[in-house]
């Protein structure tokens, strides 16, 4: 697609993505949702805490007024609590302005259907076409859509979030690192709620500093912060809290592959982990694989992207997904990851299991992996090309994993190489330099 990704319409605020974008894509949804139906389109609208989500919120917003839709204006909160929002309010459509775990200045616009999934790519692809020149008429008289103050939504998040645990976190002391993003308002909340002690850091927004040196990318400060405090785990977001990684009581960083892990053994433990399947994609450690499989746990793998994740858990009926990165469903809770969702599953877990959560991974040991950007004026072609299929089966046949893509979200080709440490520089090396020599590097 030439505006959608894998997470939505994402790129340089002002530059690629820009206020007139997301006037023209309420203008589509206002428009859209209408047709057929007599009353009025209700579409529920939150945001990060970047500076330029501002501009896009409001400008989506008057663009559905303008089609004829009443946008619900939650402000800043999380790209899960919009989806939990979307799915149990009645809600035609949401729309999360935020970049997730890019740096402020980019931004981006994510599209959920009624039913908190992400948009299908048949209707974003209408969307495109719209974008590209398409006109719609516009709503005149009473027909005209109105913005309603909707931070009231937020609560009746937080208050699905506090029935989900089945114990007291009276006792417990957390770490949280909110990326001075969507969740520097409602993580220490929930917490503070549940009787967990809890120190914080990433909760200072101004703007510019969602995910600089901080957040689920940055954990090295949350570590700091658990050894420091002498604080039984940890608890990292990134900027519109919809992924979380742990630290650990020994400041060991758990990712999502280590999360899946304790999580899965738990589940298939209490007859929760349907068909005994765990669903991840293909950049998840091979480490995971073969640990689960000792545990009798089976695998599912599908594309990059959590939306892939999201469609093969409701097409498998599976209960558990995610990726390395800390975007983790819980099938049961909610149709997409929830960052601090799953912050409140692995506490429970390690709770009702009484034992540190060092011990809780102890199970799972991840092979040596490197992973690596590279910046492309064309990171679909680059990634595709003939030289780097070379490089990759070259790296094969040495026993190194590799895997090349384009990012859907940046300008970047991502390589990933996985096996023993020795092998693990050349493979990247030669990988990288085939990148380099099937593109224009920027």
């Amino acid at each position: 697609m030439k505006y959608f990704g894998t997470d939505g319409f994402r790129g340089r605020a002002n530059e690629k993505l820009t206020a007139i974008h997301a006037f023209r894509v309420g203008r589509f949804l206002g428009r859209y949702h209408a047709r057929g139906r007599g009353e009025r389109v209700r579409i529920a609208v939150g945001k990060d805490t970047r500076r330029s989500s501002y501009a896009l919120e409001y400008s989506l917003a008057a663009g559905a007024a303008a089609s004829g839709a009443d946008v619900y204006l939650l402000h800043v909160t999380t790209t899960p609590s919009l989806s939990y929002l979307v799915r149990t309010e009645g809600f035609d459509s949401g729309v999360m302005i935020s970049a997730s775990h890019n740096a402020f200045e980019d931004n981006g616009i994510k599209l959920f259907a009624d039913d908190g999934e992400k948009l299908s790519e048949e209707v974003l692809a209408r969307i495109e076409e719209y974008l590209d020149g398409g006109t719609l008429p516009l709503a005149t008289g009473a027909e005209i859509g109105r913005t309603v103050d909707y931070v009231c939504g937020r609560n009746r998040y937080l208050a699905y979030l506090l029935s989900i645990p089945r114990v007291s976190f009276r006792g417990l002391r957390v770490g949280l690192d909110c990326a001075n993003g969507s969740a520097f308002a409602i993580a220490k909340a929930v917490f503070d709620a549940l009787g967990a002690e809890v120190k914080c850091v990433g909760v200072s927004p101004d703007g510019t500093n969602i995910n600089a040196g901080c957040g689920s990318t940055h954990p090295q400060r949350l570590r700091a912060l658990v050894l420091g405090d002498a604080l039984d785990l940890g608890f990292a977001f990134d900027g519109d809290a919809d992924r979380c990684i742990c630290v650990d009581e020994k400041g060991e960083i758990v990712d999502g592959d280590g999360i899946l892990y304790l999580a899965a053994k738990y589940m298939r433990a209490h007859g929760e982990l349907e068909r005994d399947t765990v669903v991840t994609t293909v950049l998840s450690n091979a480490g995971l694989g073969r640990a689960l499989a000792r545990e009798g746990i089976g695998v599912r793998y599908t594309p990059v992207g959590d939306k892939y994740v999201s469609e093969e858990l409701a097409r498998g009926g599976f209960a558990l997904g995610g990726e390395p990165s800390g975007h983790i469903v819980f099938r049961k809770y909610a149709t997409t990851g929830d960052g601090i969702l799953t912050a409140l599953r692995v506490a429970e877990i390690m709770l009702e299991s009484k034992c540190p959560l060092s011990c809780l991974t102890r199970g799972y040991r991840p092979l040596p992996r490197r992973e690596k950007n590279v910046r492309t004026a064309d990171c679909v072609s680059a990634a595709a090309s003939e030289g780097v299929k070379a490089a990759v089966g070259a790296a094969e046949r040495a026993g190194v994993r590799a895997v090349v893509r384009a990012s859907g979200t940046e300008p970047v080709v991502r390589i990933l190489v996985e096996g023993e440490e020795c092998l693990l520089d050349d493979a990247m090396a030669a990988v990288e330099r085939a990148v380099c020599a099937s593109g224009e590097v920027l």
